[in-house]
């Protein structure tokens, strides 16, 4: 189902419900019974079709009925704090009705299938990432990095990426600095770094909102490990989705807009309702996430062997890219991807630890 993504930050606002609508109105200190055509409503959404909430108003308030409606409808919110970044994020229990199956496949993957779901990760990932840039020599050298991802990733081929895409994706354009990836340092670092912090928050409640309906633990990652980290399965899935982001953020600073403000702020949530290709089909990428995740679990369950390109949603531009043919005559079908059993995969068996 295509679900709306929200955001509360210019006026202070109270957020409640009526008849299954979010109604977002603007906070009046004399409350009184609420009316049927409040004077100072904002607007309304139904809950049935709202996927996640962002609010950055700090005086914004909040009915229980909502929160817990909200969660009924599988609602994710996200809050923000005094920097504008995301600060915390409210998600709905899970409803699924093989939730203990799934927490178990989680819980006990063999060590040499989750080895193959990162490997698939990263492979994913990179070709994205190539995607995102000019025919040349980066994209040439991302699109072989691709196809050398061993199971697990033991050669880090996802950080020599990283070292070659970040150079080369902001090149072309004139930023107030000199730009270098520095996640978490929003307030330090160069534009468009906050953006792309915006831009991964809002990532990462699309994927928790999923893992959470497909009845795993967000908190149990395949890589990421955090004991604080209770998205870490949400920070490994969102990584090959990553480079979709990227691209809108890419765009924004080439018409001149690097900083985080209402504008740059919606034109980015408006990605989640784009299209994206999986597995040949174009559906909006909110939905299309779900269907990976989907695939996820099938591969945790043992119904599927492992994830495959197809399972990971692109956008139009990099499909048409892989396909048109763009690349170097060098960067055959065999190297875009891992091979279907690693050389690491025949050295592991399915009862490792």
């Amino acid at each position: 189902m295509v679900t709306r993504t929200v955001e509360v930050s210019r006026d202070p606002s109270h957020l409640c419900v009526r008849d299954g609508q979010l109604l977002v109105l603007r906070r009046d200190d004399n409350r009184s019974p609420l009316p049927a055509s409040p004077p100072n409503l904002a607007g309304t959404v139904p809950l049935e079709d709202l996927g996640v909430l962002i609010v950055d108003q700090r005086d914004t308030t909040y009915t229980h009925t909502l929160l817990a409606q909200m969660a009924e409808h599988g609602c994710a919110l996200v809050v923000c704090g005094r920097d504008h970044h995301p600060a915390g994020m409210f998600l709905p229990l899970n409803a699924s009705t093989q939730l203990l199956a799934r927490l178990d496949a989680q819980i006990n993957a063999p060590r040499p299938r989750v080895k193959r779901l990162w490997q698939a990760i990263v492979a994913a990932k990179i070709t994205a990432q190539a995607a995102n840039l000019p025919p040349g020599p980066e994209r040439t050298r991302l699109f072989a990095l691709a196809g050398e991802v061993k199971s697990g990733d033991t050669d880090n081929r996802e950080g020599v990426a990283a070292a070659v895409y970040w150079p080369a994706i902001f090149r072309a354009i004139q930023l107030p600095e000199p730009f270098r990836r520095r996640a978490g340092e929003s307030n330090q670092a160069p534009p468009p770094n906050a953006l792309l912090d915006y831009a991964y928050a809002a990532l990462r409640a699309t994927v928790a909102r999923e893992l959470v309906a497909a009845g795993l633990l967000p908190a149990l990652g395949i890589k990421h490990i955090g004991r604080g980290n209770p998205f870490c399965l949400a920070d490994d899935l969102m990584e090959p989705l990553r480079p979709i982001m990227d691209a809108r953020v890419k765009y924004l600073a080439s018409m001149g807009e690097w900083s985080v403000c209402p504008q740059s702020k919606s034109e980015v949530l408006k990605v989640l309702a784009e299209p994206a290709i999986v597995r040949g089909e174009r559906g909006p990428l909110m939905v299309q996430v779900g269907r990976l995740v989907a695939a996820f679990v099938a591969v945790l369950m043992g119904s599927k062997d492992r994830l495959t390109p197809a399972d990971f949603p692109i956008l139009p531009h990099a499909a048409n890219a892989l396909r048109t043919g763009s690349r170097s005559s060098s960067d055959s079908a065999s190297t875009r991807y891992p091979p279907a059993v690693s050389q690491d995969d025949a050295t592991d068996t399915e009862g490792d630890e």
